[in-house]
């Protein structure tokens, strides 16, 4: 088993944390207090190729593979969650549904712009009665003519305020089901000056100040026919392409909580060394080095588990497990080192000049978005004990 990286890999890291540290993380704490997205790093990061980071060369993509993408986030969100999560949701679940339901017409017109950066992505899944229970949406999409008209709202749909390109989950045969997933549900792209289509205000949030998070508006919305993702040949098969995407999306957000709980330990080590209480750092009490022991070794356990299922993705293998896991895990030990780390920050960490106050915050909702840890924890089960010919329920 090798887990040495390649000369190529190696020579990404450094361009990323180079990117991450000159780039992002001097304006981390601006766009928390100010509560704006970062549209200048974006355009910066666009240039890079960030944004198209796992797509093929051919759709505008950087091709860098699954575990490159995912180093590329790892150190993004070691500076600045808010930035990372706002890249991890335009690539890893937006453009992607596009990489693998999109036709050949639909990748050329919407992926590489996309993957280019000349465009943000947003997926708009979640409604006010289908969160956990995704499929419970009712938002409709009904054929007249050459169009669909959608109706309905959308919650909690990150980029909102900033995406040109969405892609829209609505109930197409709303009485159909099917015994095994949902079905009836269809996927369309929608862009944003759409007849019918308003975006809501950004939402105040505790923490992830930097991400524009809002309502999405459906009022006799017309999206062409031509804008059913993967064509009328995938009509009422959308919630594939959700579940999927979503997938992807998990190892994303374990990949961005990697880097939250390693950026976390760096700074809670550094303290640790320069605070001084009775006669000495604080480094040297058993106390701190057990916070500092105990959040390393849980980080390297999900470095693993990341890079695993990252491969897994590479090699063309099945990951939904092993996708549920690391973002069921990742946000679990995002969670513990924030909050080990300003411990160690004792009072300093719960004032707006020491980072970690803004990491705290940031770091809690990774528990609950793109699945809560319940859901999480019901695929794991559902997978492992669907061996045993035992189909569960949430």
């Amino acid at each position: 088993m090798d887990f040495a990286l390649d000369e190529e890999l190696r020579m990404f890291q450094k361009m990323f944390r180079d990117f991450a540290q000159n780039e992002i993380a001097p304006l981390a704490e601006t766009l928390d207090r100010e509560e704006r997205p970062p549209l200048e790093t974006l355009k910066l990061a666009a240039e890079q190729g960030f944004l198209g980071a796992p797509f093929p060369e051919e759709y505008g993509g950087s091709e860098i593979g699954t575990i490159g993408y995912c180093m590329m986030l790892e150190e993004l969100g070691k500076v600045c969650m808010s930035t990372a999560m706002i890249i991890e949701v335009h690539t890893s679940v937006a453009t992607m549904c596009i990489y693998l339901d999109g036709t050949e017409e639909q990748k050329q017109t919407f992926l590489e712009p996309l993957a280019l950066g000349e465009k943000i992505g947003s997926f708009a899944l979640t409604e006010p009665g289908a969160g956990s229970d995704a499929a419970a949406l009712q938002t409709t999409a009904v054929r007249d003519g050459d169009d669909y008209v959608l109706n309905g709202n959308k919650i909690w749909i990150i980029n909102g305020s900033i995406a040109e390109t969405f892609v829209v989950f609505a109930k197409t045969e709303p009485a159909k089901k099917q015994e095994r997933g949902a079905w009836g549900i269809t996927a369309f792209i929608v862009e944003k000056d759409t007849p019918g289509f308003t975006v809501g205000r950004n939402e105040k949030m505790t923490g992830l100040h930097g991400i524009p998070v809002t309502t999405l508006f459906f009022d006799d919305c017309r999206v062409p026919a031509a804008n059913v993702l993967g064509g009328e040949e995938k009509l009422n098969q959308g919630f594939a392409t959700a579940m999927k995407a979503l997938d992807y999306g998990r190892l994303g957000v374990g990949a961005v909580c990697l880097g939250v709980a390693q950026g976390a330990l760096e700074a809670g080590v550094q303290f640790a060394c320069e605070r001084e209480q009775f006669g000495g750092p604080i480094a040297l009490k058993q106390a701190i080095q057990n916070f500092i022991a105990d959040t390393a070794t849980e980080i390297e356990a999900l470095r693993y588990l990341v890079y695993h299922t990252a491969w897994l993705v590479d090699q063309g293998q099945k990951y939904t497990k092993e996708a549920s896991m690391v973002k069921l895990f990742g946000s679990e030990v995002a969670d513990r080192a924030v909050n080990c780390m300003l411990q160690t920050h004792g009072g300093y960490g719960y004032i707006k000049d020491y980072p970690i106050e803004r990491m705290y915050r940031d770091a809690r909702v990774s528990r609950i978005f793109e699945g809560t840890n319940e859901i999480q924890r019901f695929i794991i089960a559902a997978d492992i004990l669907g061996e045993k010919g035992l189909k569960i329920r949430p």
